[in-house]
Formats: structure tokens, C-alpha cells, sequence
């Protein structure tokens, strides 16, 4: 065989472990399988089960907190097998947008497989390693693209993120200091089939004094609501293993869910997602989510906490 054909031969397919998408649970990962295209292309395969309630929705489809699962579950992939990221490094989202064709979600007889493409651009380098990237991913359907995704986000060493959370990095004091979720508000307003996925409350989460419960319940206008954030950390999907702050997936969800309910009875199955992750949301302390109707076709999310903005979502909904 030549050295022509030797180079024109496709990468080898590598399987995905769970500790390379950062999970303690191994059925938690979606990811099965990736390969190299090209020196910052990959193409990576993913399984969408069948048996979970958690992503499935109320019509038998699946929810779109599984696509946005999917494509996070890339990050640590990539950075540890494309650009070889030490596990011990934190990855911190920046931004994220995802444009999916309702079709990618619709039910199917069984697992799905999915394949995701995958380039990553904008890439920054430190003397430790990788520090930050921009991933553009086209997800793949029965091989016809259905949806697209955006993300930039920053690789940290041990040493950098220790300097910006200080005592906060403490994963095992963190989750001890969150207090128990408070009740969610009904299922229905949602969008979601059952009650224990539920992330926004009416009630906020432990001892808060009156006063800053008043301040942070005004909402001026018209089409625009607010809840607190509920944050339960013996949820096995959103707190598969022990974090020092909110994960960025809850607060995706959080948008989601919110952007039912501000337009509740209305149907708003969230057609896209554009997000900024500003600021980490510690767990220890109530997070108020602020949902505005900005058009017949576009919500807007706000997380604060402490008096600050920590996250902003435009959701779309058709």
C-alpha cells in the first residue's frame, strides 16, 4: 500500500469513557465514540437513550436539555483527547448558542444515534496548556444536520481557579452549604412532564431576610415574572458528582423552563438558546431568575445573585 492510500485511510473511531466528559456515572455519558477529521476537526457519535424520564418530554420526544447535555459533554472531550487538557483543569463556559430544527428532537422506536461534527477555532494557549476555544458543533440526524451549536469557553488551571473562587473552590463545603430545595411550582408551567425536574420555585431556598426577599420580587412591566432558582443537589443528572457552584447546565434549564412559564398557558417549546455565563452562581446563597417577554418570539432570562447578574438568556420560542 502506498503512502497515498496510507494517509487517505479515515481515523480510527476511539470509544468515550466517562471520565473523559467528566461523570461519575457511566450512565450519564452520551458520548460513545470519536475520531479526528482534521488537525481542530472531529466528528463524534452520541446515543440518545430511550429509557430516561428525565430527557424524554411530554408528547414521547426528547427534551432539548439533552441536546444542550450532548454538546457539553464535548468540551472535556475534546480538550482531553484533541489538545490533551489535564483532568485536573476546570473548563468555564463563556457563551453558548444552540439553533436546533424541532425535528432533531421527535420521538424514534428506540436509542438514537446521533453524530456530532465538530470544529474548534480561536483557541488560546498558556505555558500550562490550552486555555480557552471556541467549538462550533453541526449535529447530525439520520445523517441530515438538524441542529447547530456555539460555545466559548476557558480552560483553568488548578492554580487560576483556586485564585478567582478563593475559598468558594471547596467542592465538599459547597455542597454542605447549600440548603434543601425548596417545593417547584407546578410542573405545567414548564413544559415539563414531572414535578422532580422542576427548577424554579415561588419559595426561596433557606433563611433569607424579608427584606431582600421584597426588593427581589419587584418586576416592572408587563409579561415578566421571577422565581428562585432551586437547586437540588441529590439530582442525579444536573449533580452527578460534587461541584463548588451552580452548574451552567441547570441555569440553561432554568431559562428553558421559565421561558414556558412567563408565556404559560401559551405553548413556548424553546426553538434556541443564546446565552452568557457572566459570573458563577454559588450555591450557598438564593439566585433569582427574571423571565421578560421581549416579543411574541423571544424571552429574556436573567440569573442575579448577591445583587448581581450572573447569567442572560435569550430564548426563542416558536
Amino acid at each position: 500500500m502506498s503512502d497515498i492510500e496510507t494517509r487517505s485511510e479515515p481515523a480510527p473511531h476511539h470509544a468515550v469513557t466517562r471520565n473523559l466528559v467528566h461523570k461519575s456515572d457511566a450512565s450519564e455519558v452520551l458520548l460513545t465514540t470519536w475520531r479526528r477529521t482534521g488537525p481542530d476537526a472531529f466528528s463524534v457519535t452520541a446515543r440518545w437513550p430511550a429509557d430516561r424520564p428525565f430527557y424524554r418530554s411530554a408528547d414521547g420526544g426528547f427534551e432539548p436539555v439533552l441536546l444542550t447535555e450532548t454538546v457539553r459533554q464535548l468540551f472535556p472531550l475534546i480538550c482531553h483527547v484533541g489538545y490533551d487538557t489535564p483532568f485536573d483543569h476546570h473548563l468555564v463556559w463563556e457563551h453558548f448558542r444552540c439553533d436546533p430544527d424541532p425535528a432533531v428532537l421527535r420521538p424514534g422506536p428506540g436509542p438514537v444515534t446521533v453524530e456530532l461534527r465538530v470544529t474548534c477555532s480561536d483557541l488560546t494557549r498558556r505555558r500550562t496548556g490550552l486555555a480557552g476555544m471556541t467549538m462550533d458543533v453541526d449535529v447530525l440526524r439520520d445523517g441530515i444536520p438538524l441542529a447547530t451549536a456555539r460555545s466559548r469557553f476557558t480552560v483553568q488551571s488548578p492554580a487560576v481557579y483556586l485564585r478567582l473562587r478563593g475559598p468558594n473552590s471547596d467542592r465538599a463545603v459547597a455542597m454542605a452549604a447549600a440548603p434543601p430545595a425548596p417545593e417547584g411550582i407546578p410542573a405545567v408551567r414548564t413544559g415539563r412532564p414531572a414535578q422532580a425536574e422542576v427548577v424554579l420555585s415561588e419559595t426561596p431556598p433557606g433563611d433569607i431576610p424579608e427584606r431582600i426577599t421584597s426588593e427581589m420580587s419587584e418586576f416592572p412591566g408587563e409579561g415578566a415574572a421571577g422565581w428562585w432558582l432551586r437547586v437540588d443537589t441529590a439530582h442525579p443528572t444536573f449533580f452527578d458528582h460534587p461541584v463548588d457552584h451552580v452548574p451552567g447546565m441547570l441555569l440553561l434549564e432554568a431559562a428553558r423552563q421559565a421561558a414556558h412559564a412567563v408565556r404559560h398557558p401559551l405553548p413556548a417549546p424553546a426553538a434556541t438558546v443564546s446565552a452568557v455565563f457572566h459570573r458563577y452562581v454559588d450555591l450557598d446563597a438564593p439566585c433569582r431568575i427574571t423571565a421578560g417577554v421581549e416579543s411574541p418570539a423571544l424571552v429574556r432570562v436573567t440569573a442575579e445573585q448577591h445583587g448581581r447578574t450572573c447569567f442572560t438568556a435569550d430564548v426563542g420560542t416558536a
